[in-house]
């Protein structure tokens, strides 16, 4: 035996078998559990306290938010977390269920292990129950894309559903009314770079608003119009503090204080040129990314162009595509150079703070959104739950198809998973109805978070959804079973669909773990 040890080094740690698989079933059910209670429309939220400088706290239950700031050790619960990021990532929302699904199907597979089934046998199983659950949702979607009106009470649907889980469910058809009119701006485009939000503490949330045109957090010069109609802009990256001799980098050599005075004259005469170059685009509005001295700042004044310095890149990337234009670094060739256009640039006040404001831009797809809240950590929530919101829409605008919510999707897959499993013979049934079991944990928990008696509940909607199209799913507002075509209860195929196969994906992973060796950490040798 001594000998066998001996292959691997020291500190590193080799558990094989049994115990393996037990390390990464706890590991990633406890991430389930963890989450598991933001689930729903009564879902709670969590704190998140950094341990780093200034312990920032985040107040959220967005599941990938949560996920991402925890540090974990087991490497299975770290599967789960990149399923919940990439879930994130790839349709916005499902952050939550992708885990708890996730985390189910392992639940059920422990069971079938302790069975004695072989993990083969239960991924085999649980691959042809996830395709037969998709095929089921497949044949239940609605698609509304050639009737306009309709397509959009799906969309608002859809995103009050997002939003009825998050902290703006209370005006959620106000915020939904915002997010479906920004998205359907962008005419079919998931590129949502084009709209911005801008979080703005004070007000209350009902005071956001939706901005057509593009808002900058700067301040205008001194001394320059503060209105611009039909202006052509120019968006630059360039230096434009080189009207004083900077003495700390440069040395000179001089025989008196004049010659300085001569230098500083030369550099300044430098930086009229090229303020003059500038001014030659023909231009009554310049943006720039870095710094604007007083000198040149003062002849944009002169010149009656409206001079913006130091606004940040990301502005500064979107201001470019919003408005059109290019961002210049030179400014030796005018006639290369597109300038960004838009009918009227003036100032206004949000709350305290004076803000550029934009409109009538050559991208009629841009909008900016304003969010109020009393907090910095309300906005930062509302902005996730709107972003959320706007990515599912954004991807229902490109697949129109469209499920209800409220765990009947659950339902409907279950049923045909377990049908399925009838008539599955060998082993594999045990695993295909695991999967139908797994798949009713989700109205379980719904229900569970909101206060219900879940098993009586599930019972009861599985009895409803033996009759043929039935739409009942779970009601947490009136604490039954209701409606979800009356309730307008939507959600897209798409998200339902990544979740599903994201989570049967994920658990496979974590099946065909037999061994987890961890490495000894490399040693510091001692330099004294």
């Amino acid at each position: 035996m001594p000998l066998m040890e001996r292959v691997l080094k020291d500190d590193a740690i080799q558990e094989k078998g049994e115990r393996a698989r037990m390390a990464s079933f706890v590991g990633a059910m406890a991430i389930a559990d963890l989450v598991k209670t933001t689930l729903g429309p009564k879902g709670m939220d969590k704190i998140l306290q950094s341990t780093g400088r200034g312990r920032s706290v985040t107040v959220t239950n967005d599941g990938a938010t949560i996920l991402k700031s925890l540090h974990i050790d087991n490497p299975a619960a770290k599967v789960l977390v990149d399923i919940s990021k990439v879930q994130d990532d790839e349709v916005g929302d499902g952050t939550t269920s992708v885990v708890v699904l996730a985390g189910e199907l392992l639940r059920e597979a422990e069971k079938l292990v302790n069975m004695k089934i072989h993990p083969m046998t239960i991924i085999a199983g649980y691959r042809m129950a996830a395709e037969c659950a998709r095929n089921a949702l497949l044949k239940k979607t609605m698609d509304n894309k050639d009737n306009t009106d309709k397509f959009r009470s799906d969309l608002m649907n859809i995103a009050m559903t997002t939003l009825s889980s998050k902290i703006l469910s209370q005006d959620k058809e106000y915020f939904a009314e915002l997010a479906v009119d920004a998205v359907l701006r962008l005419k079919g485009s998931t590129n949502l770079e084009s709209i911005q939000i801008l979080k703005k503490p004070g007000g209350s949330l009902k005071d956001s608003f939706l901005d057509e045109g593009f808002i900058l957090d700067k301040k205008i010069g001194l001394g320059q119009p503060k209105r611009i109609e039909n202006a052509n802009i120019l968006v630059a990256n360039t230096a434009m503090d080189t009207d004083k001799v900077k003495i700390y980098g440069a040395r000179v050599r001089v025989d008196s204080m004049s010659k300085v005075a001569d230098i500083e004259a030369a550099e300044k005469q430098k930086m009229r040129e090229k303020v003059e170059k500038i001014i030659g685009h023909g231009i009554n509005c310049f943006v720039n990314r870095q710094l604007i001295y007083n000198f040149p700042e003062e002849l944009f004044a002169d010149a009656g162009i409206l001079a913006v310095e130091h606004a940040d890149f990301e502005g500064i990337e979107r201001l470019a595509l919003v408005t059109g234009g290019d961002i210049a670094s030179t400014f030796d060739n005018p006639e290369s150079v597109k300038l960004g256009h838009c009918k009227l640039i003036e100032e206004i006040m949000i709350g305290e703070d004076r803000l550029i404001h934009f409109s009538g831009v050559a991208m009629g797809q841009a909008c900016t959104i304003v969010l109020r809240g009393a907090s910095e950590h309300v906005l930062d929530e509302a902005e996730r739950s709107l972003h959320d919101a706007l990515c599912v829409l954004s991807q229902t605008v490109n697949d129109t198809r469209v499920i209800f919510g409220g765990g009947w999707p659950e339902m409907v897959m279950s049923k045909e998973v377990d049908e399925l499993a009838r008539r599955t013979p060998g082993k594999k049934s045990h695993a295909i109805d695991a999967f139908s079991r797994a798949l009713q944990a989700i109205p379980t928990i719904i229900a569970d978070n909101a206060g219900l008696d879940s098993a009586e509940l599930i019972s009861q909607l599985r009895a409803e959804h033996h009759k043929e199209n039935s739409t009942v799913g779970i009601d947490v507002i009136s604490g039954g079973l209701g409606d979800m075509q009356k309730r307008g209860i939507c959600e897209a195929f798409k998200v339902k669909q990544a979740i599903v196969l994201s989570a049967t994906e994920a658990a496979e992973m974590i099946l065909r773990v037999d061994e987890i060796i961890t490495c000894a950490p490399r040693r510091r040798e001692d330099r004294m």
